[in-house]
């Protein structure tokens, strides 16, 4: 061949490359996408949303309530309940806790200022779904008890009412200010027979919110009549308004909220609906929805996957919320008032959303994102920190972890950067060197002790991969210092891993925490179990991967995951949903883990876990979210996930492919471009990918980088029904690993008892191969430690290894001799996870802090305690004491009665005075009793306490309905 024949071959070739690639067009929607929203799902089961209007990221959520409290009513609303006690304009969206339902509003036919609630007449109507329906920014319902139509739809701030009644004879509106929160402070002005303006303070998860409203009415009112004020409340919180109707011609109600004042209520009001009527409201609401939801657009013949994408796009659009008024005024975290020319917003759930949901945006919300990270800078000018879970310019301290830092890292890597990046930088430095919440430990040893700090665990590993997200916009931003330091700290899960059992592991006193059960839930981990967090290493998982081995026991581990049983032991945490195996889809920290095969060269089983999950675990129905909707995480995962890819380390500016659900999908991008995804040969039995082709070439590697995207084009997967070689060999696999300024993990104590009888053998080893350990026991120098050593009285040990240049910090660790002669029968049995080091815990000589979760404490569930301490030999007696600890939101009382017997036999014993405690006298603060009981001086041998349980929860505790059981916690029986 000749090479002027050889180029025009070559040229034929490109240009039949560039026309199939034109051929393929984007994909096109089949009627309105609204129509494939399905706002019930998620109102059934654990999902906690809400069916009412709503706009994107609006600060109006205007829907029915139908619980006032409980679980599953932290949304307002749930699918099982027959009852509607009214419609209010605030909601929060998949979250595991309640507030909000502000300013309630109930069409009735008479007066009557109870909601019913309590089995008795009132204003809550029955209803049924079948006359009940919902889409994007509407929602109507026909209320059974009094034939009264009800229809919503929303602006922005603003909503509006439309209510039907049956005759014109006894047109009455309830306005409850009480309902739901409590009430800090309310007010009800009437302002003419048409508007009535008011404030609502209210305490809930968020302690101090303001909100503000503004009502019109298309129909007179007479006097409105106000219920009596409330005990130790001035002036009345509910009132009744008679509507003159003669003609039963539609209620039009329309209301303004502010969080700012009532002027801003009013302006907000004016501004998005002012004469307008309900339909013109209702279609610029379905039109705003209708483009928002046009951001992604796919082709399937299955109606119900259809569905349950747009429902989870729509998820997605819910929250965060806009907290701002139309002329920019806002109430900062100050609860200050101050004007921004970005738009600020409020319910930031961010160690849910930063996983999926926030890098969705990063892809169709850029500008938003910047709004959003302005937001986060204000809120560290008012508050003094970027929030973690922010409400209604409230820090609630919710969840661990400093979130928002890995989403300013993922925005600016990713070149969206509106916003002042060194503040920006400074702020993440700042919510990384706090003191609180188990920092100060964190930052002094490389980890978190069981002992200092709840949860240490996964606080350890999730300040690991925030840290790494400031050491790589440092780099980015050339600073190197800051680089060297973050880096370092983002390897601290190092010191999580015990090589023994291979899996991440608390530390208490520098032992590994024991008796260890991977299934069981405890306060070492947030909302899981050592299977659920002991793949979170986003950041190094080769390094991750060395430590267990290789990338054949990664996978191995993986396939156990996947397998495992499906019970969970310890403490009943109510978010352990969608079970797989141990993998929980319903809770966040699992989300990452399907796609960790790829990271092993095993892709096909991405593929079949991912496929098993889009498929079993959402539905088209209400209980059709496998856990808490969170915000729009458990949704974002969905959309992100049926497209093909997912952010399993944001920050890395790469997503990791998946298996596709959809024959064809395109991101429509903010600046114009298309991406589109096309899978062939897709079916049922087809979610193999055998080849995939990126912008017309073959792509061999199983991760798409962002730029891909953004940069607009396609990526066509070809699908198979056998597992096939794509992506499996070297090489081909995606990669997070820190390869510069290693740090080496600290040693540990393997074996020997902290507190011990006589004397007790310490073993010492380390995850580090071939690292050299040190130890020095009390004042005396370090030695290198060749073979275990013994301990016959108290001690404080030091430790640290060597390997190299490299050294660890010096860890201590007391020990403590208990007398010999003394010892403890326990006839009631602790908890597990509350052991506090086992049987001796009663007697160790170590005090308890008000923090139950670290692991001091010995916890009783729903049982006596009962402890016979036995001196060794008599001796004289003058004072008997033992602690106990309140902490009664977390189901945490003091006992009934405290019993005290002293016996010299163990067969006759003599009863002391009993001590009575009114323990469900409700009280929000942590407290430590010490139950004492003096005696005249005489010598016994035997001393034995019995504390009576609380049993069956108080009425007004929240475990109440659930028929919750108290437990008792106790440390210290000190015998003078």
């Amino acid at each position: 061949m000749t090479l002027n024949r050889f180029y025009i071959l070559l040229s034929l070739m490109v240009c039949i490359s560039c026309s199939k690639q034109s051929e393929i067009s984007p994909a096109e929607k089949d009627q309105p996408l609204i129509n494939y929203v399905n706002p019930f799902i998620g109102t059934g089961g654990h999902g906690h949303t809400y069916p009412g209007a709503t706009l994107p990221f609006g600060m109006m959520q205007l829907s029915p309530d139908t619980r006032l409290d409980g679980w599953d009513g932290c949304s307002g609303y749930h699918y099982t309940d027959e009852y509607i006690y009214g419609f209010s304009h605030t909601h929060l969206s998949g979250t595991g806790i309640s507030d909000y339902g502000d300013v309630l509003l109930m069409p009735t036919n008479e007066t009557n200022f109870n909601n019913g609630a309590d089995g008795k007449k009132g204003y809550r109507a029955h209803f049924s779904h079948d006359n009940e329906f919902a889409e994007p920014g509407y929602y109507k319902v026909h209320l059974d008890s009094t034939n009264i139509d009800v229809e919503l739809t929303v602006s922005l701030r603003s909503g509006i009412h439309k209510y039907q009644f049956p005759s014109a004879e006894n047109q009455f509106v309830i306005l409850d200010l009480v309902h739901r929160d409590k009430v800090l402070d309310a007010k009800i002005n009437k302002i003419s027979n048409t508007e009535i303006v008011g404030y609502r303070h209210s305490e809930g998860w968020a302690k101090d919110q303001r909100l503000f409203f503004a009502i019109k009415t298309s129909h007179p009112f007479n006097d409105i009549l106000q219920s009596p004020p409330e005990s130790g409340m001035p002036g009345a919180r509910r009132s009744s308004l008679k509507f003159i109707n003669p003609n039963n011609e539609p209620i039009i109600i329309k209301v303004g909220i502010s969080a700012v004042d009532i002027d801003g209520a009013l302006k907000n009001l004016e501004a998005e609906i002012g004469n307008k009527n309900f339909e013109t409201v209702k279609e610029e609401a379905q039109k705003y929805w209708e483009s928002q939801l046009e951001k992604v657009v796919i082709e399937s013949d299955d109606s119900d996957k259809k569905t349950n994408f747009y429902t989870a796009l729509y998820h997605t659009m819910i929250a965060p919320n806009r907290y701002q008024d139309v002329d920019g005024r806002y109430r900062g975290m100050d609860l200050e008032i101050h004007n921004a020319e970005f738009d600020y917003y409020s319910v930031f759930s961010l160690w849910d959303t930063y996983r999926a949901a926030h890098p969705l945006y990063t892809i169709i919300e850029q500008e938003r994102t910047n709004d959003f990270i302005n937001t986060f800078l204000a809120k560290y000018d008012e508050g003094g920190i970027m929030p973690t879970w922010d409400l209604a310019g409230n820090y609630t301290d919710c969840m661990i972890g400093y979130h928002a830092v890995p989403v300013v890292a993922d925005a600016y890597l990713k070149g969206i950067r509106d916003y002042d990046t060194e503040k920006a930088f400074e702020a993440m430095k700042h919510s990384a060197t706090r003191n609180k919440f188990g920092l100060e430990s964190y930052k002094k040893y490389g980890f978190i002790p069981v002992d200092e700090e709840s949860e240490s665990v996964s606080k350890t590993l999730e300040y690991a991969y925030d840290d790494w997200t400031i050491a790589q916009m440092a780099k980015a931003m050339g600073k190197s210092e800051d680089y060297k330091t973050y880096i370092q700290r983002a390897q601290y899960y190092k010191n999580m891993f015990d090589p023994e059992s291979k899996f991440m592991r608390g530390r208490f006193r520098n032992t590994w925490f024991a008796p260890f059960d991977p299934y069981e839930v405890n306060f070492n981990y947030t909302e899981a179990n050592a299977w659920q967090y002991s793949f979170y290493v986003p950041q190094d998982i080769s390094g991750f991967i060395n430590l267990l081995g290789g990338k054949h026991q990664l996978e191995a581990q993986l396939d156990e995951l996947f397998s495992a049983k499906t019970e969970t032991s310890g403490r009943n945490q109510s978010d352990i949903t969608g079970l797989i195996g141990q993998y929980a889809h319903g809770n966040e920290p699992s989300h990452h883990m399907a796609y960790l095969y790829n990271f092993v060269n095993s892709p096909h089983k991405t593929q079949e876990k991912v496929h098993q999950i889009l498929t079993e675990l959402y539905k088209n129905e209400p209980d059709g979210v496998s856990g808490n909707e969170d915000c729009g995480q458990m949704s974002a995962w969905y959309v992100l996930s049926s497209m093909g890819f997912y952010s399993v380390t944001p920050g890395s500016n790469e997503y990791v492919i998946g298996t596709p659900l959809f024959d064809k999908a395109t991101i429509n991008l903010e600046d114009g471009k298309q991406f589109t995804i096309i899978a062939n040969n897709l079916s049922d039995t087809n979610i193999y990918v055998e080849y995939v082709k990126l912008n017309g070439k073959d792509m061999d590697v199983t991760y798409l980088k962002h730029e891909d995207i953004i940069s607009g084009g396609t990526l066509e997967f070809t699908m198979s029904d056998n597992p096939a070689v794509w992506g499996s060999r070297e090489g081909n696999e995606p990669k997070t690993e820190i390869t510069d300024h290693i740090i080496l993990p600290s040693p540990y104590i393997e074996k020997g008892d902290i507190t011990f009888r006589g004397k007790t053998q310490v073993v010492l080893n380390t995850s580090e191969q071939d690292a050299k350990i040190y130890y020095a026991i009390d004042n005396y120098d370090f030695k290198l430690y060749e073979k275990p050593f013994t301990i016959t009285e108290d001690a404080k040990v030091k430790l640290y290894s060597e390997k190299g240049e490299l050294k660890s910090p010096v860890l201590t660790t007391p020990f403590y001799k208990i007398d010999p002669n003394l010892s403890i029968t326990l006839e009631s049995e602790y908890a597990n996870q509350y052991s506090a080091g086992g049987n001796d815990a009663l007697i160790d000589g170590i005090r308890s802090t008000k923090n139950y979760r670290t692991g001091s404490w010995q916890g009783y569930w729903n049982t006596d305690l009962v402890a016979t301490v036995d001196l060794g030999r008599q001796k004289p007696i003058n004072t008997i004491s033992i602690n106990f600890l309140q902490d009664q939101g977390a189901w945490i009382f003091y006992p009934t009665k405290v019993q005290c017997l002293v016996s010299k036999d163990n067969i006759t014993f003599k009863a002391l005075p009993s001590k009575i405690i009114d323990a469900s006298k409700r009280n929000s603060e942590l407290e430590i009793k010490t139950v004492e009981f003096k005696i005249p001086m005489t010598e016994y041998k035997y001393v034995k306490i019995i504390a009576k349980k609380l049993g069956v929860l108080p009425q007004w505790h929240l475990g109440y309905p659930m028929d919750g059981r108290s437990w008792i916690f106790a440390d210290e029986i000190s015998i003078k």
